[in-house]
């Protein structure tokens, strides 16, 4: 008997030595983790804030650009079909969107939704007013229709999606 208590003389105060410093390191390490995580989050933060900002700013433009009067002025040339401007409408918000899909990656599902179905809508407002004219029509007779269409719209789908876009960045600054 004798003996162990000699033993647990040396054992029992060595166990609760390494017990401590288990805990006290265990903490320790916990803490540098930590400190690595928010710099790392930091360090990261300076990096992906611009390119999100760069993005907001790109699907601004792309909003405005698909915008039905500036698809019209812009995409409008003289003496063209009806069925050339709703063609090269059509192309070129299809090119606007390929050339900026990948910045849904900084940009939040709703408001990426949102994008889309700005360009959708936008789509179909060409389309339904190319078939509201007739085969023959000119371009200039589809832009006049486009025109006066948004004309007596309050608010068209780019102008939803650029609010939203603008709420978004309102949350994340």
């Amino acid at each position: 008997m004798e003996v162990v208590l000699e033993i647990l003389k040396y054992v029992l105060p060595a166990a609760i030595v390494f017990v401590g410093v288990y805990f006290v390191m265990q903490n320790f390490l916990e803490s540098e983790l930590r400190k690595v995580e928010l710099r790392y989050r930091s360090d990261n933060r300076e990096l992906i804030t611009p390119m999100r900002l760069q993005a907001y700013e790109r699907m601004v433009l792309y909003l405005e650009r698909i915008n039905l009067s500036n698809l019209v002025m812009r995409t409008y040339a003289q003496g063209q079909s009806a069925k050339d401007l709703q063609s090269k409408m059509l192309d070129a918000i299809r090119g606007e969107y390929e050339h900026n899909m990948a910045q849904q990656v900084y940009i939040s599902s709703n408001t990426w939704k949102m994008i889309k179905q700005a360009k959708e809508e936008t789509k179909k407002v060409i389309n339904s007013c190319m078939d509201q004219l007739n085969d023959d029509a000119s371009g200039l007779e589809l832009s006049q229709f486009i025109l006066e269409l948004i004309s007596k719209t309050e608010r068209t789908y780019s102008e939803v999606a650029i609010e939203a876009l603008k709420n978004d960045l309102n949350r994340i600054f």
